[in-house]
């Protein structure tokens, strides 16, 4: 961020008197263009991508990391550079010298697994970064924009090195379909798969970089990073700072939630600091071994309202079948809907089903809770359905 731009919003934040200077700055969800503390692994991308510079195709590549390591941060910042470096107007890569002459073109893709449901969904991501003109998002076919993928990369100068993110998850796309999928034009793509775990039957002779979870003091300063830009001068001390870098341990995911939860809470308050109560609140509301924000945000809209439904509820220790009535008397879905919904979530590990006290000789109820940061997805996600109808 360039000083005046700093200044600005320090000026911004004492006129408004308000504690938070810009809140995609605090977020979970939101990736810096330059990670912090990721320089090594950023290096050994390079080196894997290496033989693009000399027009060639690089090797497929795993990219693996624990939650909150930063590795779809580290690939969209990689991508995000590479195309600002040396992308022509197109948002393509272009191999070309400082003498001005050009060689093989390269596009650098990425697919969030999260949101890419099918074929044509795909086809349709991809074509966004290596078409020249926009993309149809209705009208044609699955097979019209294979054709038109093949078209463009029917050259022999041009290539695409694609990045799936998050191909390890129930209902990402997988790994192994994107080959498929890329089979008609195999010869002029490189994949990259980003997630948890390397994909099945990954071959020993294609590169694996492992993304470690943050140390402390890394993620200290990532914490720092955010809330100088975030927060208000003054918002937040070193201490905190460091408190919810080791309540966090390594996740930089849990640590963002807590950072923006606080800041959420003292909003409201009309605090214009975080205070310790602040912070407990926010980080009780972090669930150890939790889901990533952004898997609950990629959700349809419909369950992300039942979602802020549950918790406005407050649904802990109440039968499933009580909360889903009370949920379908806020929207137009109906009891049942909201119930299978919810099921459909548990199994997902969205949310999770935990056993009541019996009360009789039936079936042991259930309560369904969270496993999301609850005061974060209240401020980014929809509104709850008191007033809103809903379909599917």
């Amino acid at each position: 961020m360039e000083l005046q731009e700093r200044i600005a919003r320090r000026l911004s934040a004492r006129q408004g008197r308000s504690v938070v200077v810009d809140r995609d700055h605090l977020s979970p969800v939101v990736h810096r263009p330059d990670p912090v503390g990721r320089g090594p692994v950023l290096e050994q991308l390079l080196d894997a991508f290496e033989p693009v510079f000399d027009g060639e195709l690089p090797p497929p590549v795993s990219v693996v990391g624990p939650p909150g390591s930063g590795t779809s941060a580290i690939i969209t910042a990689l991508f995000g550079a590479l195309n600002d470096r040396l992308s022509e107007p197109t948002r393509t890569i272009g191999t070309t010298t400082r003498a001005g002459s050009t060689g093989p073109v390269t596009w650098f893709v990425y697919v969030d697994g999260r949101r890419v449901e099918s074929a044509f969904a795909f086809y349709q991501e991809v074509l966004s970064v290596l078409s020249q003109e926009p993309v149809p998002k209705s009208g044609v076919g699955t097979d019209d924009l294979r054709d038109r993928l093949c078209n463009r990369l029917g050259r022999p100068d041009h290539r695409a090195v694609i990045a799936l993110d998050h191909h390890d998850e129930p209902e990402s796309l997988a790994y192994d379909r994107t080959h498929d999928l890329l089979e008609p034009v195999a010869e002029s793509v490189s994949t990259v798969a980003v997630g948890q775990t390397v994909p099945d039957n990954w071959s020993d002779e294609h590169p694996t970089i492992s993304v470690p979870a943050y140390r402390n003091h890394e993620l200290v300063d990532v914490v720092t990073d955010r809330a100088s830009t975030g927060l208000a001068a003054g918002a937040l001390d070193h201490e905190s700072i460091r408190t919810i870098a080791r309540w966090a341990d390594g996740n930089a995911h849990d640590a963002l939630a807590t950072l923006f939860g606080a800041s959420m809470l003292a909003t409201t308050d009309g605090s214009d600091r975080l205070e310790s109560h602040h912070l407990e609140t926010a980080w009780a509301g972090v669930p150890e071994d939790g889901v990533h924000l952004d898997r609950v945000l990629s959700l349809s809209e419909t369950r992300q309202r039942v979602l802020a439904d549950l918790v406005a509820v407050e649904s802990a220790d109440r039968p499933i079948r009580e909360v889903a009535t009370e949920i379908a008397s806020r929207s137009s879905l109906t009891a049942g809907t909201v119930k299978r919904f919810l099921y459909e979530l548990a199994d997902r590990g969205i949310i999770e089903r935990v056993p009541l006290p019996a009360n009789g000789s039936g079936r042991r109820p259930s309560a369904v809770v969270p496993r999301f940061p609850t005061i974060v997805f209240q401020a980014l996600g929809p509104t709850t359905n008191d007033d809103e109808n809903t379909t599917d």
